[in-house]
């Protein structure tokens, strides 16, 4: 199974003024193109041609730096859009609230904790929700690792490469990471993902 970049499931201005349409251009049309042809090329000749995206990440993680970087951030992004819709932020569905206030405490702390992860994540990364063991964690990567390839679903995810803020914000990183969560997270996908997660 070769990589494709998928279609974003909006327009590129239609995040604005919270990420915007320069940043989505570069960030969709260029970086994530580059890891899907990255990817393709280094995935020849590999065993883990014709394997899932999925099992692509997993095997490769440790064995093959160059295929698992590129497939792991074609995997992050892949989501990265659908984690974000307009004018999201805003109410959690019911099941996802609960399970967010059961595991970390209160709704505010998760979106604390998440920003935090974020910001202290030194370089370039990630910074996550993520199902471990039935309860949602906070986690950050480096790179293009995922919760994925360390025993736990991602729910959520943020990408704090600087080609992902830094058009619209320049080094402000905390600021961004706000926006993200009080105005961009598509929570129903996420509630989508936390539901399958915890089967």
């Amino acid at each position: 199974m070769s990589f494709s970049l998928p279609e974003l499931p909006y327009a590129h201005d239609a995040l604005g003024p919270y990420m915007s349409k320069e940043t989505l251009e570069f960030h969709h049309d260029k970086h994530h193109l580059a890891y899907v042809n990255n990817g393709n090329n280094l995935l020849k000749g590999t065993e883990w041609e014709g394997k899932s995206l999925v099992e692509i990440v997993k095997g490769s993680f440790g064995k093959n730096p160059g295929l698992f970087n590129n497939a792991g951030q074609h995997y992050n992004h892949s989501h990265f859009w659908k984690w974000m819709k307009p004018h999201g932020g805003g109410k959690i569905p019911g099941a996802l609230e609960k399970a967010i206030v059961d595991s970390l405490g209160s709704v505010e702390k998760a979106k604390e904790d998440f920003i935090q992860a974020g910001v202290t994540q030194f370089g370039s990364g990630w910074a996550w929700l993520a199902v471990k063991d039935g309860k949602i964690v906070v986690t950050k990567t480096a790179n293009g690792e995922s919760p994925l390839v360390h025993g736990a679903h991602p729910i959520l995810g943020v990408d704090v490469w600087e080609h992902s803020y830094y058009i619209d914000y320049r080094n402000r990183r905390p600021d961004y990471l706000k926006a993200f969560v009080e105005n961009l997270v598509n929570w129903d996908y996420v509630a989508e993902l936390h539901a399958a997660a915890v089967k």
